[in-house]
């Protein structure tokens, strides 16, 4: 790979974004909505309600669009999405055509891995603000360019047990689903492309296990609510099979500030950690 520093600020091409009911109800069902009993209001057009993840589809392109800039050149098998942010600033509209505002916000050396951070905004036909997302992507095998290695990032202690635990699987085809709302990477689904990258068959998107937390902070500590959460952010620090348990772990710490974790329940291994959200 080769990396271009002075791309910092950089401004990437806006994306416009249509969207409808329909991409709306998809969405939900990539990450699970629709068995629990006030989810219906998710995946069914009569007093259709938007989940705030759905916020992470519109800006999504930004996620490989950067390798289109002078100064990167980057094999596809190598990125990885290692942490995401989420802001949302109002309720989402059902439909709407919207446009994200791209920034590359930095790029930090790791050593065994080159980081890239990319910002953006996504504003409403009408003019207004919806919502934020941070993507920090790993560029595995291209680090040690001499660059500043970035804020450190510390894991968050949770001691004691957990305020509520939600466990749920996904569904064999939990990832076949996903992609339908723009992430078409062949790793998710695609057994010959998935083993270049060392894995043993296609995995789960991160957005969409990102997604079943948000679902289960939702049902737990928002009365069901989903208006309630105003940001969500996690690590992504292992992979996830389409047809494993997700079990969720949430913690109240102050009001309105949850943490939590995610556990793939068949292996016993984290596949969220860090996680935050701020609800209210």
């Amino acid at each position: 790979m080769t990396i271009n520093l002075d791309l910092v600020g950089k401004d990437l091409k806006p994306i416009e974004f249509s969207y409808t009911e329909k991409d709306v109800i998809l969405f939900a069902l990539g990450v699970g909505a629709g068995i629990l009993p006030h989810e219906l209001k998710y995946v069914y057009e009569n007093e259709l309600e938007v989940l705030p993840m759905f916020a992470v589809i519109p800006p999504f392109p930004a996620f490989y669009s950067f390798m289109d800039e002078d100064g990167f050149s980057i094999n596809p098998v190598s990125i990885l999405h290692g942490e995401h942010y989420l802001e949302v600033y109002q309720e989402i509209p059902l439909k709407d055509k919207v446009v994200s505002y791209p920034v590359i916000t930095g790029i930090y050396d790791k050593i065994k891995s080159a980081l890239i951070e990319i910002e953006a905004t996504t504003w409403s036909s009408n003019k207004e603000k919806l919502f934020l997302n941070r993507f920090s992507i790993y560029v595995r095998g291209e680090g040690g360019f001499g660059g500043e290695r970035g804020p450190l990032r510390h894991n968050i202690e949770l001691e004691k047990p957990s305020d509520y635990t939600f466990s749920e699987a996904t569904s064999p085809q939990q990832a076949m689903l996903y992609r339908l709302s723009g992430d078409r990477n062949p790793l998710h689904i695609d057994p010959s492309f998935s083993s270049l990258a060392g894995l043993e068959k296609p995995i789960l998107h991160g957005l969409s296990t990102f997604g079943f937390a948000g679902r289960a902070i939702i049902a737990s500590c928002c009365v069901q609510n989903n208006a309630k959460i105003k940001n969500l952010k996690a690590r992504f620090s292992n992979y996830v099979y389409p047809g494993e348990t997700l079990i969720t772990e949430i913690w109240e710490h102050n009001p309105g500030v949850i943490k939590f974790q995610c556990t793939v329940g068949e292996r016993s291994i984290l596949c969220l950690t860090n996680g935050e959200a701020i609800i209210g």
